[in-house]
């Protein structure tokens, strides 16, 4: 798989394939919108999607986890999709067979679950993370909100727009950057993606397959 290494305030961060971002200085990998918990939600509602793809997203977790050994990971916000269902009982076990790495959770809009759940597991919950020259949020910050420091965030699930030389298009997730912002691209099985607009001096790469690749 071709990951992209791109240099941010004199950081170098990995973009994977996998839309995740591995800080290597810090052992860091930071990850966004996961939406554990929501092809159920959406099951109960009578829409229908496979079983398989909820556990889908906890086993390409446990395998970057594997290639990539990290001492942190960062959860950008929207870690679970609704209220409790059984897909948080699988989460928690699966914190356990990775006990020895420390999780922390930026609290996005979607992560509603009551205190009690997240005290349940090992993880840190925060409402926004600063490291080094970086603030971590789940919604994209506005800029007077930066306080100096580049944000990382979630949210968006950006996508960007591809035509070829024929008649083929496609949108496909992204990594954008901005002049005070990054966005990753979301994690989590069907979560969609939003198109982006990116300005002229905006960085993007997106993910085709299992390359990262700088279209913008």
């Amino acid at each position: 798989m071709a990951a992209v290494t791109h240099e941010i305030k004199g950081e170098q961060l990995v973009l994977l394939p996998e839309k995740a971002i591995l800080w290597e200085k810090k052992s860091i990998l930071m990850i966004a919108d996961l939406h554990l918990g929501k092809v159920t939600h959406f099951r109960k509602s009578g829409i229908g999607l496979p079983k398989l793809a909820e556990s889908d997203n906890l086993e390409r977790l446990a395998q970057l986890l594997l290639d990539y050994p990290v001492d942190r990971v960062l959860l950008l916000g929207d870690l679970f999709h609704s209220d409790y269902n059984k897909e948080w009982d699988r989460f928690k076990a699966f914190l356990t067979k990775f006990d020895n790495i420390a999780f922390t959770l930026v609290k996005g809009n979607h992560d509603i679950l009551d205190q009690n759940a997240y005290q349940a597991t090992n993880m840190d919950v925060v409402d926004e993370l600063v490291l080094g020259p970086f603030t971590f949020t789940h919604i994209p910050m506005e800029e007077e909100e930066g306080k100096g420091h580049y944000n990382v965030a979630g949210h968006i699930h950006p996508g960007v727009y591809l035509r070829g030389k024929g008649l083929q298009s496609m949108t496909l997730p992204c990594y954008h950057f901005t002049h005070r912002n990054l966005v990753m691209p979301a994690y989590g099985t069907f979560t969609g993606v939003a198109r982006i607009e990116p300005h002229k001096n905006d960085c993007v790469f997106a993910i085709a397959s299992d390359n990262v690749i700088k279209v913008n």
